[in-house]
């Protein structure tokens, strides 16, 4: 079973920044893409940043310029970099896997983005 566990996570200042990790126990290459997710109680998982096996990415356009999304693939994980973080950003973020017949996801992890 694959699993995702996602850290990183935390209150910071407007203005401020965070890197969110997600470490995959499975080689990450395995899957067609990797992303990370808002997820609003209530509401649809929205999708913030992906990045495909081979590299190329994909950002919602209210984190484009902000947030940039990596994976090391010796180490399994995938990064999300985020500055310039405002209020609105405070969400559960949440890790995602894209393998060929079926999407795999992590339990989240809170970003608090307050002064």
């Amino acid at each position: 079973q694959v699993q995702l566990v996602e850290s990183g996570g935390g209150l910071v200042q407007p203005g401020g920044s965070l890197r969110l990790s997600c470490a995959a126990s499975t080689n990450i290459f395995n899957f067609n893409a990797m992303g990370w997710y808002r997820q609003t109680p209530g509401k649809q998982r929205e999708l913030v940043a992906v990045i495909t096996r081979s590299g190329s990415t994909n950002y919602a356009d209210s984190v484009k310029g902000r947030f940039t999304i990596s994976r090391d693939n010796a180490k399994n994980t995938v990064y999300l970099q985020m500055n310039s973080l405002k209020p609105e950003d405070t969400v559960v973020y949440v890790c995602n896997a894209r393998a060929a017949n079926r999407n795999y996801w992590g339990e989240g992890t809170q970003v608090t983005v307050s002064s």
